[in-house]
């Protein structure tokens, strides 16, 4: 099976391949820019680095192969680390390990992975069709010799008796607009001596009415009695139950749901009551135990790792 082939299909959709036990492939963007020595303009690329450090299992690649093949997670999982078993004894030998399309591996002499991705390779979809080409500046044009037309008016044109005469027509009728709402009450509101709503003046005299029948009804001592005001009697509230955060110990996300529940069956044969959540983004969970607080979920995840390398905590 051709696992590489899988790699160049995930970083044309990815940022980030990893090869679980090998090492992980990184996608660089880069704009488009100009090379004015040659004239020559480049589409924006994405280029492929290569990580050694970065080796956990997400799970990514063994559930495109086990999606594409048909294989439960635990087989797609075995060939990948028998791919990387491969690599790693090849490149130990000295020899030179050429991934398609990629670039090609070779060991220093600090036995140290050396990547060299391949130039012509652009993994960027939205540069698909694009290639560099050159352009010719156009010779002996300067804008500065543009013809340009001044248009002149004519003063004949505009008599000065006529604008002299629409101004003394003009200045004493805006006069008389600025001094008409200072001195009279033409444009003042009418709403404090009226009211909009004809129902809010009855209401009033109602309260007001109320009001001094409970004066009146109230004893001599001296105090006058608002029956609007009694006693309030304070309900208790009683305080709701704080739901306590709950965290999971996840050991795997499966885009395909035959695939999640072929892993519950691996962690059901080996003693733990898995659960399966749907996430935001489509992908199937998996996980294994829950713990009520996140350090006992920290320590749960490192003994779960071993088993199952590239489980993580997440809050429930």
């Amino acid at each position: 099976m051709d696992i590489k082939a899988f790699i160049r299909e995930l970083l044309f959709s990815h940022d980030c391949v990893i090869v679980p036990g090998f090492g992980g492939f990184i996608g660089n963007y880069f704009p488009a820019r100009i090379d004015k020595s040659t004239g020559t303009l480049y589409p924006p690329v994405r280029k492929i680095s290569f990580n050694q450090n970065i080796t956990h299992n997400d799970g990514l690649l063994i559930s495109k192969i086990s999606l594409a093949t048909g294989l439960n997670y635990g087989d797609a999982r075995r060939l990948v680390e028998e791919f990387s078993k491969d690599i790693s004894c090849r490149l130990m030998k000295g020899g030179k390990v050429v991934f398609d399309h990629i670039g090609i591996f070779v060991n220093n002499h600090e036995n140290n992975i050396q990547f060299e991705p391949e130039a012509n390779i652009n993994y960027h979809l939205d540069s698909y069709g694009l290639e560099p080409f050159r352009y010719v500046p156009v010779k002996d044009y300067d804008v500065r010799k543009r013809i340009t037309r001044h248009v002149e008016r004519d003063p004949a044109r505009y008599p000065v008796g006529k604008i002299l005469w629409r101004a003394a027509v003009l200045v004493p009728v805006l006069a008389l607009l600025v001094l008409i709402p200072l001195k009279t009450n033409l444009f003042k509101s009418r709403v404090e001596s009226s009211s909009m709503n004809p129902l809010v003046k009855e209401e009033f005299e109602n309260n007001r009415k109320a009001v001094d029948e409970a004066v009146s009804l109230a004893p001599d001592s001296g105090i006058q009695v608002n029956p609007a005001m009694e006693a309030v009697t304070e309900t208790p509230v009683v305080a709701e139950p704080v739901e306590t955060a709950k965290y999971g110990v996840i050991t795997g996300s499966f885009k395909s749901e035959e695939n999640a529940l072929s892993h519950i069956d691996i962690l059901k044969t080996e003693g733990y009551n898995p659960e399966l959540i749907v996430a935001s983004n489509g992908f199937f969970r998996v996980i294994a135990l829950t713990c009520g607080d996140l350090e006992t979920a920290v320590l749960k995840r490192d003994s779960v790792s071993k088993e199952f390398p590239g489980s993580w905590v997440s809050k429930r």
